[in-house]
C-alpha cells in the first residue's frame, strides 16, 4: 500500500523474544572418572569444541509454504536467529500454493496464505486444528477475526469473512462458535485495491472519486494489469464491472453461474480487444509491470506500492468508493506435522505474534492481529501513519531501507479502523468455485 495514496512499505522492525527449547545430546562422563584430571580437562575441551556441531545435527528444520507476501528473507533470518531453528521458505504464486498444499500436506509444516483457501484445505484434510491454549497471545488478538468487526459500525463484507471460518465446531465443520480449536492462526491482514501511476492518471479522492471501474476504463486500454488468481482477480473485475454499470451481481460473495457467464463474456471481449496488458502472479512481477511502463493501473498488493514509491515512481493506492477487497492472512498447521516438528511450528506461530514481525510488516502497510504488542516496536511517527492514518511527521523507510513515505503524506484510506471497516468483499472460495476456475482459465487463455 502506498503513502499519500497508501505508501505501504515492505519492511520489518522490532524485537521479538521467543521461547526457545533446544535439545543437545547429553554426554555421560561418569564412566570416565578413572581418567586423570588432566584427561578430564582434555575431554571437556574436546566436547566444548564439538558442541556446536552436535547442536547443528539436531537442529529442527521447519518448512513453510506460502506466497512472497510473507515469505520474505528478512523475516526468515530473524526467525532463525530468534528461535534457533532451520527455516525453509517456499514462496509461490497463490494458486500454485493452494494446489500444492491441498494435495501434499507432507510437503510443508506450516502454510501461509489467505483465508479464502481455508475451506479448500480444511475439507481436503490437508490441515489440522490449532489449539488456542498453545497460542501465547491468543487473548490479544482483536475482534476483526473473532467477531468480524473492529467497530460496531464496520461493514462485515461479503463472502468468506474470516470470523465465519475460524472456529472448528464440535461436528468438525467451520463456524463462528469458539471451541478452543481454530482452523488457522490469525495474523497478517489488510485491504487491497488497485494502484495507479499519478504521472499518467490524475490523483483521485479516496472514497469519493477513486473507483474499481477504472480498471475497465477505455482510457487505459492496453495498460491494465490484473492479478492472476481466480479467487482474487475475479473479485477485482467483478467489482469493476459493477462500478462501471456493465452488469449487476446480486451477491458478490457468491456469484452465480449465469452471472459468471455474463461477467466473463464481457471480460473476454475486452481482452480480445487488447484491454489487458498482462496478468501477474507475484508481487515482484507486479512491480516490474508498473516500473517498466507496461501498465499504468493494476491490481496491486501493499508491498508492491511501497517498493515503487521507494523507487520514486508515484503510484497511488486507491481507496475505492465501492469498498475494498479484504484479505486475512492464515497460518495453518499441516495435518502431517507431528511431534517435535509440531512443537516448533507452535513456536513459530507464537513468534509471529510477539511484536517484531508485526512491526516489520507494518512498514509495508500490513496489519497484525494483535497490533498493540507491535506498537512498542514502531516509532511514534510510524504508528501514527500506518495505524492511525495521521500525516507523516517525518520520512519513513520501508523494509528495503528506501523512503516510501514522505513527510506530509497521509495513508490512503485513513486509519486501521476506517480501512478495515470498508470491506466490500473478502477473498472468497464461492459455492461456484469449480465453475469460476473454468471461466477464469478461459479468460486467461482467450
Amino acid at each position: 500500500m502506498t503513502s499519500a495514496s497508501e505508501n505501504n512499505a515492505n519492511s520489518d522492525s522490532a524485537k521479538c523474544s521467543s521461547d526457545r527449547s533446544e535439545t543437545v545430546d547429553s554426554v555421560d562422563i561418569d564412566k570416565r572418572r578413572s581418567l586423570s584430571n588432566i584427561a578430564k580437562v582434555g575431554l571437556t575441551a574436546a566436547l566444548t569444541a564439538k558442541a556446536p556441531y552436535v547442536f547443528a545435527r539436531n537442529k529442527t528444520t521447519l518448512k513453510v509454504l506460502g506466497t512472497h507476501v510473507t515469505l520474505q528473507e528478512e523475516l526468515r533470518q530473524r526467525a532463525i536467529a530468534d528461535l534457533g531453528i532451520d527455516l525453509v521458505f517456499e514462496p509461490r504464486g497463490s494458486a500454485a500454493v493452494l494446489q500444492k498444499a491441498s494435495i501434499s500436506p507432507a510437503s510443508f509444516d506450516l502454510y501461509e496464505q489467505w483465508s479464502n483457501s481455508i475451506n479448500v484445505l480444511w475439507h481436503s484434510g490437508s490441515i489440522q486444528a490449532i489449539d488456542t491454549q498453545r497460542i501465547k497471545h491468543w487473548d490479544e488478538i482483536n475482534n476483526l477475526t473473532k467477531t468480524g468487526r473492529l467497530t460496531p459500525k464496520a461493514n462485515m463484507g461479503a463472502g468468506d469473512a474470516p470470523y465465519k471460518i475460524l472456529n472448528v465446531q464440535d461436528d468438525g465443520e467451520l463456524g463462528t462458535d469458539f471451541t478452543g480449536r481454530v482452523s488457522y492462526l490469525p495474523y497478517v491482514h489488510n485491504v487491497d485495491s488497485f494502484g495507479y501511476n499519478t504521472r499518467v492518471i490524475e490523483q483521485g479522492v479516496p472514497y469519493e472519486t477513486e473507483s474499481w471501474g477504472w480498471l475497465l476504463d477505455e482510457r487505459y486500454a492496453g495498460k491494465v494489469g490484473i492479478v492472476n488468481a481466480p479467487t482474487i482477480g475475479l473479485f477485482d473485475l467483478a467489482l469493476a464491472a459493477q462500478a462501471k454499470g456493465l452488469m449487476r451481481i446480486n451477491d458478490i460473495g457468491s456469484i452465480t453461474k449465469p452471472e459468471l457467464d455474463e461477467l466473463f463474456d464481457l471480460l473476454i471481449g475486452m481482452k480480445k480487444k487488447g484491454h489487458f496488458s498482462g496478468f501477474w502472479t507475484s508481487v515482484p512481477e507486479s512491480v516490474d509491470f508498473m516500473e517498466s511502463g507496461r501498465v499504468v493501473i493494476e491490481s496491486m498488493f501493499s508491498p508492491a506500492v511501497s517498493a515503487l514509491n521507494g523507487k520514486n515512481i508515484p503510484v497511488s493506492y486507491a481507496a475505492p468508493k465501492e469498498g475494498y477487497r479484504g484479505w486475512h492472512g492464515v497460518m495453518c498447521l499441516s495435518s502431517a506435522t507431528k511431534g517435535r516438528q509440531k512443537d516448533i511450528a507452535y513456536e513459530y506461530m507464537n513468534w509471529w505474534l510477539s511484536g517484531w514481525p508485526g512491526a516489520f510488516i507494518a512498514r509495508q502497510g500490513y496489519y497484525i492481529s494483535n497490533p498493540e504488542r507491535s506498537r512498542e516496536e514502531l516509532s511514534a511517527p510510524e504508528w501514527d501513519f500506518w495505524y492511525q492514518g495521521k500525516v507523516a511527521t517525518t520520512d519513513l523507510r520501508g523494509t528495503d531501507g528506501n523512503i516510501s513515505v514522505r513527510k506530509g503524506d497521509t495513508r490512503a484510506g485513513g486509519s486501521y479502523e476506517k480501512r478495515m471497516g470498508n470491506v466490500a468483499v473478502w477473498n472468497t472460495v464461492m459455492p461456484t468455485y469449480e465453475y469460476s476456475l473454468q471461466k477464469w482459465y478461459e479468460f486467461i487463455s482467450a
